[in-house]
């Protein structure tokens, strides 16, 4: 699935289904018929109800990936969570080279479709549950005609989780660099910062003051 060298290995379920839930923007990949991989990007829904975790989305019915499930149902789907370049400046040496941390999740799925118009509209409310709670009136609003008819442009899809794997490489293996890396990233952008708060999360560097968070 994807090159994982043990030190960015995770150590836990749990930090992949943290790093799904925070970034539920997700690539679905499949093979074609030519037998080529075929894209979709979409967010995903992440149900923890029952043993093995659960991804939920839909694609437009125009769109060929949901034949393509039907007809070879297993796929791979990935995450991709906050990543940044990292300076060689934070090592106390100068025979360094820069690279880029990032944090990943890759999910071997086994896909189920959803094409009950009372099925999809439950996923479709979960979706919204996710991302927007206040949309729900409007959606109730709508009317069933309207409803229907956009409920009938779309395929949904349930995501059985069969193999996950989870990358957090945050140069665990280079410890020189830590204070100096955290520093760097807790005061940068967004991303950074994000990388800053999982290397406190897992341990790679202290909590830092309230007033610096």
């Amino acid at each position: 699935m994807m090159y994982l060298p043990p030190q960015f290995k995770a150590d836990h379920h749990h930090q992949a289904l943290q790093l799904i839930d925070e970034n539920p923007f997700a690539s679905l990949i499949s093979v074609d018929d030519a037998g080529l991989p075929f894209v979709t990007h979409l967010p995903l829904h992440l149900d923890q109800s029952d043993a093995q975790p659960v991804l939920l989305g839909h694609c437009a019915k125009a769109n060929p990936h949901w034949r393509f499930l039907q007809s070879r149902p297993q796929a791979l789907v990935t995450f991709i969570g906050p990543h940044a370049y990292l300076s060689p400046s934070v090592y106390p040496d100068l025979t360094r080279v820069p690279t880029w941390n990032y944090l990943a999740v890759h999910c071997t799925v086994q896909a189920t479709l959803i094409d009950d118009a009372v099925e999809k509209d439950k996923l479709l409310k979960k979706l919204i549950t996710d991302h927007e709670p206040a949309y729900a009136q409007q959606w109730r609003s709508l009317g069933d005609g309207f409803a229907q008819k956009m409920l009938a442009g779309i395929v949904g899809f349930e995501l059985l989780v069969t193999e996950l794997q989870c990358k957090l490489k945050l140069n665990q293996h280079r410890p020189e660099s830590h204070s100096a890396m955290e520093t760097m990233y807790a005061s940068g952008n967004e991303n950074e910062r994000a990388l800053a708060l999982w290397m406190r999360r897992l341990g790679i560097a202290t909590a830092r003051s309230e007033g610096n968070d």
